[in-house]
């Protein structure tokens, strides 16, 4: 009998969007809860704002050229 090397992937009972609904409930829920909650997620939403903002406008501004990326082949895949 023949092993397959590769593991099997696991299978999720929830997908895409039920995932999305179950956790943006699960927040919904926490922040009328707890109440410090509220201020821990307002405080990452704001630094997370913040650092997509910094990464937005750092990378249309700044883009990387093909002639910066070193190894542009790391795996050596033709």
């Amino acid at each position: 009998m023949d092993r397959n090397p590769e593991p099997e992937p696991t299978r999720s009972h929830l997908r895409g969007g039920a995932s999305l609904l179950i956790a943006a409930a699960l927040v919904f829920i926490l922040l009328i809860w707890l109440p410090a909650y509220r201020w821990f997620f307002l405080g990452s939403l704001g630094i997370g704002v913040v650092v997509a903002a910094i990464l937005y406008f750092w990378n249309r501004y700044k883009p990387v050229r093909a002639e910066e990326v070193e190894n542009k082949r790391p795996l050596g895949l033709e």
